[in-house]
């Protein structure tokens, strides 16, 4: 394992930022600051494979996430890094993949989707090719990058945020964020998925009815197709259901019969850590250091991960 162990105080205590969160977030804001020549460890709870970005479905999309203004725009920057990453996908785990929208309209979304290359009206929806991220072949790759770039990841509890040892405390626990700063507006939205053996479908769709607690998508992975998936809030079982699953599995068959049969590999659930809006915002801490939050990221962690890395980062640097 090429995470490093704790080193002790006098150490810990000279590094110019630790970042608090080992997901998608606290990766991509970690890698934006030790680039920018920063002296930067993450800690995280638990590795990156076991956290709820390694079960996401990895599709390019602002899906429940505010405020919509500045989502777009992060979206928009993150986009436009994914699709350059797409050029090395067996390194990123980053491909662009086409795919339908069913029941999307583009008056119904932001003024983001205008700038959103090869975006189109079909019949039944909006079509796109986007970015489809193998989320844990991506969230080791950005392991690395930050290796590479001198900083360290260490997998270690964090109870306090004001005494993390650190000139700049970067805030990217997501859901862990509900108990730890506290704020109980971040609350979980339980997403549950079926991998099953792709009959050979290369292309992802979605139809999601934001007044239902389940949806319909697939999207293609090198591991197996997923199918999804429900937007269940403040439910907080890890648990596959059943029953779930099994309806799952039949929506998606209504939308390519061949899924009927389709062996099924694994069940994933992931808490989305939701929240009214994007925290994403620096504060001094007692003492004089500073604390910045980049967390409350929805469904769209990886959507924004980017665009929110930077201007986390931005924030970061004033405080050092």
């Amino acid at each position: 394992m090429d995470s490093e162990a704790s080193s002790g105080p006098r150490d810990e205590v000279t590094a110019d930022v630790i970042v608090v969160g080992g997901g998608i977030a606290g990766l991509t804001t970690a890698v934006v600051l030790a680039e920018s020549g920063r002296r930067v460890r993450v800690w995280t709870r638990e590795p990156a494979a076991r956290t709820t970005s390694a079960v996401a479905g990895g599709l390019w999309w602002p899906y429940r996430i505010e405020p919509e203004p500045l989502v777009g725009a992060w979206a928009l920057e993150s986009l436009a890094v994914y699709e350059g990453l797409a050029a090395r996908s067996e390194e990123t785990g980053v491909r662009l993949v086409d795919g339908v929208h069913q029941g999307a309209r583009l008056g119904g979304l932001g003024e983001w989707a205008g700038r959103v290359p090869g975006l189109r009206a079909v019949a039944d929806g909006l079509a796109a090719r986007l970015p489809v991220i193998d989320m844990p072949v991506h969230l080791a790759w950005l392991r690395r990058r930050l290796l590479r770039a001198g900083g360290t990841v260490t997998e270690r509890e964090v109870t306090d945020l004001a005494a993390v040892p650190a000139g700049v405390v970067v805030n990217c626990t997501g859901l862990g964020a509900r108990s730890l700063v506290p704020d109980p507006a971040v609350r979980p939205v339980r997403g549950q998925l079926v991998v099953v053996a792709n009959p050979g479908i290369t292309t992802w769709f979605t139809s999601v009815d934001h007044a239902s607690t389940a949806s319909t998508y697939f999207i293609p992975q090198p591991g197996g197709l997923l199918l999804g998936g429900t937007a269940e809030e403040d439910d907080w079982s890890l648990e596959p259901d059943p029953a779930t699953a099994k309806a799952i599995v039949a929506r998606c068959a209504r939308v390519r019969p061949e899924l009927a049969g389709a062996r099924v590999l694994a069940h994933r659930v992931g808490l989305r850590p939701a929240r009214d809006a994007v925290r994403l915002t620096r504060q001094p801490l007692p003492d004089g250091r500073t604390l910045v939050h980049n967390y409350g990221h929805g469904g769209a962690g990886i959507t924004v991960a980017w665009g929110c890395a930077r201007e986390a980062a931005a924030l970061a640097v004033r405080g050092c």
